[in-house]
């Protein structure tokens, strides 16, 4: 399976790089990374990584100022793309067909090609505009998740909300994990 993650410079990097590591984990998945200038910033205000050691947890680096790489053609055959976090500006130009980088570029393939796209918005509260780039690309069959904890869970700590979230955009993309604790599972009701 190849998965193409995005990062862009919305809150909560940490995200990316917790799905990262979770793909990383897994036989059978290549990744392919891609970070915008201010994910990268991001990364360095909200985290105590180095970029490269994001970029360690792919199979590929990506530079988002190249349109020519591999992931910006349909001819090269990517299964699904999570952008994670997904800015507002991201979100406008993917709902817009503005492909002025690499992630805007994918995504568009990626859509082009009926491919799945997963989207990870992070912004709130959200505007109109917001609202409507979300059901527009909703529409086309891009998959909106919002990153909202769940409590069903009785999570004890940040990482056991990251894991279980992690956990539901996994099985987004089909695969696999013990990351989520499910409704029902070691419950009395």
């Amino acid at each position: 399976m190849k998965i193409v993650v995005a990062i862009t410079g919305a809150s909560g990097a940490i995200l990316g790089v917790r799905l990262l590591t979770a793909l990383n984990e897994l036989e059978n998945v290549e990744t392919h990374l891609v970070i915008s200038d201010w994910g990268k910033k991001t990364i360095e205000i909200e985290t105590d990584l180095a970029l490269e050691d994001v970029v360690k947890k792919s199979h590929y680096y990506h530079d988002n100022k190249n349109l020519g790489a591999s992931i910006a053609s349909g001819s090269f055959k990517t299964d699904c793309m999570v952008i994670i976090p997904c800015s507002m500006k991201t979100l406008s130009g993917i709902s817009h067909g503005y492909s002025n980088c690499l992630i805007t570029r994918a995504a568009d393939v990626i859509l082009k090609e009926r491919r799945k796209l997963i989207i990870v918005p992070r912004e709130t509260p959200l505007n109109t505009i917001h609202l409507e780039n979300l059901l527009k690309l909703s529409k086309m069959g891009v998959e909106i998740a919002p990153f909202l904890p769940a409590f069903y869970n009785s999570p004890k700590s940040l990482d056991d909300v990251l894991d279980h979230f992690i956990g539901r955009v996994l099985d987004q993309l089909g695969i696999e994990n013990k990351l989520v604790k499910r409704w029902g599972e070691n419950q009395n009701n």
